[in-house]
């Protein structure tokens, strides 16, 4: 097969990693890509958010199957063009996409099915949302409605952090995923994310990860896109994972199904787990960034047969064969991420770094500028290893953490820490 990814991040390297170890894979082409990429796929340079220039790409390059890496160009209806053209691909529809492209059509969905989540309101007028937040109090999460790069969520332990994330969304801090906000209830609990293939009908978890969000070590400071993730969570147990899929993902994906929008693609779900209950934070409609990572060094060359199955609705039919292993990713990001960061600082050191099935570093910001590796993102690198338990998994990654040479970087040394 001929096969396109879109997307140019970590979790686009993993993709294009674990696709090339099977054999199916005739021609592999990553648009745009990064400088990581183009070491193992050709890399091509193509406005992904045009769903015309995307399949004109196909027809003239015979792609057989695309994978979409990231949301955007789900919410801007690309999967429905190629759809269109019949082209396969993996990755929902813009109506299905809705999921993540809107905190408050998720909301009503949830309602739909009752699935338990945060209570909640929402907003288009700043006012209204503050006399709301002094109403409830604090610790109150405060959301930008839209698409906002996995940064439009601010946790406020006090009153006055909630009213000035008000003021910052609606004073465009967030452009237009900021013109609309939900704010909802503070749930207490451990979070973990949840994989799901879903094929329109067919529901079958590919497993469960957790990501650090935090920028500091013991999950403090400013939140990220994530600065480390692993697999498998811990706590979200099979008798949790089970009540998850009866109580909270069947039922969204029957009211999705019902209202004539079935989703086809990767369901993320975030939940927040007490006592048992898992509660749903949040739907993301393709795989996490660094979650991803954690997860295709585990499923390797069967993440393709899976995307494929899903893609073709043959999802009934499709197995998931898991080791019993673990894998820890860590992010290693450039100085003062996430706030202003330096772009263009050379990294060495990449060379030397073990490329196996068991470590690879995946590359999320990276460019090419003479002959050198240099940063062009805030989160960089993602040193990604597995092993047959977390500890193992976690030493190999902080080992080739310490052989790249990067004055510029930093990550944080306690990835898997509450699992440890």
């Amino acid at each position: 097969m001929n096969i396109l990814i879109l997307g140019s991040g970590g979790r686009e390297h993993a993709l294009a990693w674990a696709v090339m170890q099977n054999p199916k894979c005739d021609k592999l082409i990553v648009a745009p890509g990064n400088a990581g990429i183009a070491a193992i796929a050709t890399c091509a340079n193509l406005d992904i958010l045009n769903g015309a220039a995307v399949v004109n790409f196909c027809e003239e390059n015979t792609i057989d199957f695309v994978i979409i890496g990231p949301e955007a160009p789900l919410a801007a209806g690309v999967a429905d063009r190629l759809r269109e053209a019949g082209v396969l691909v993996f990755g929902p529809s813009e109506a299905a996409a809705k999921l993540e492209a809107s905190k408050s059509f998720t909301k009503e969905v949830c309602d739909a099915a009752k699935a338990p989540t945060a209570g909640y309101a929402h907003f288009t007028d700043a006012e209204a949302a503050k006399a709301y937040i002094r109403q409830q109090g604090a610790p109150i999460v405060v959301k930008a409605d839209g698409l906002a790069a996995g940064k439009g969520v601010i946790v406020a332990m006090d009153e006055a952090t909630a009213l000035a994330a008000i003021d910052d969304m609606f004073g465009g801090e967030f452009g237009q995923a900021g013109a609309e906000v939900v704010i909802e209830e503070f749930m207490e609990g451990e979070e973990a994310s949840f994989f799901i293939l879903v094929d329109g009908e067919t529901c079958l978890p590919i497993g469960t990860a957790q990501d650090h969000k935090r920028v500091g070590e013991g999950d403090t400071g400013l939140n990220t896109g994530g600065m480390g993730a692993y697999s498998p969570a811990p706590v979200l147990s099979d008798e949790i994972a089970e009540k998850a899929m009866a109580e909270i993902i069947r039922p969204t994906m029957k009211v999705m199904a019902d209202r004539g929008t079935p989703y086809q693609g990767v369901l993320y779900a975030g939940f927040m787990i007490k006592d048992g209950q898992p509660r749903l934070v949040e739907y993301n409609v393709r795989f996490g960034d660094p979650e991803c990572q954690v997860l295709m060094m585990r499923l390797g060359a069967q993440a393709l047969d899976l995307m494929q199955a899903c893609a073709e609705g043959r999802l009934a039919e499709a197995r998931v064969n898991w080791g019993d292993d673990h894998a820890v990713s860590v992010v290693m990001a450039a100085n003062g991420y996430p706030g202003a960061y330096e772009k263009g600082s050379v990294i060495r050191g990449l060379d030397d770094l073990p490329e196996t099935s068991f470590e690879m570093c995946f590359h999320a910001g990276t460019g090419k500028k003479d002959g050198q590796i240099i940063a062009t993102g805030g989160r960089v690198l993602n040193v990604t290893a597995r092993g047959a338990s977390l500890r193992e998994a976690a030493d190999r990654a902080y080992a080739m953490v310490d052989k790249i040479d990067w004055a510029q970087g930093f990550c944080r040394r306690d990835i898997g820490w509450r699992a440890l």
